[in-house]
């Protein structure tokens, strides 16, 4: 991270070039988190309140409180971790303070309502099936734009690198 403080990210074309890589495989976990939602429901809120509370039609039961802690233990500590990796390498970039204020703060709150919604459905009230649809939403939004960010900032550097090198 120090390379992005220093300014050495315009002379550093490999590590610039480990972070890119390390951003492509944080985009393929983004693109299987997707695709992981989208397996087990869909934006309606009757499939996530049936994921969770289980269906008669679809021969399911209700998620087990033991197996939603389980996922959530996990998810916690792997989320903060990526959603501070992300946010650390976004502050470093050269966007504006309140850009990335607001990128940082709904990346957090989405990834906490993102866990907690599959809670509020399993154990408070179905209606939570909107909020839960809404946190993913926002957060698969939140950190597309982080990575976006991050990966705009990092070739621009490239490209300045690049251009240093050859004058």
């Amino acid at each position: 991270m120090r390379f992005f403080v220093t300014g050495e990210q315009q002379r550093k074309a490999l590590i610039n070039a480990l972070v890119l890589m390390f951003l492509g495989y944080i985009v393929l976990l983004w693109l299987s988190n997707g695709l992981m939602y989208f397996h087990r429901m869909d934006l309606t809120p009757e499939s996530v309140v049936a994921y969770y509370l289980g269906s008669e039609e679809q021969f399911t039961q209700p998620r087990s409180y033991e197996g939603m802690l389980e996922v959530s233990h996990f998810h916690l500590f792997s989320m903060g971790m990526l959603v501070l990796t992300l946010t650390h390498l976004m502050l470093m970039t050269e966007f504006p303070v309140r850009l990335k204020i607001w990128i940082s703060g709904f990346t957090y709150l989405s990834a906490i309502g993102d866990e907690a919604g599959g809670w509020l459905v399993r154990f408070v009230h179905p209606n939570f099936a909107y909020f839960k649809i809404a946190a993913f939403l926002l957060l698969e939004f939140s950190l597309a734009t982080l990575l976006i960010v991050v990966i705009v900032s990092l070739i621009r550097a490239r490209m300045r690198l690049l251009s240093n090198d050859t004058e």
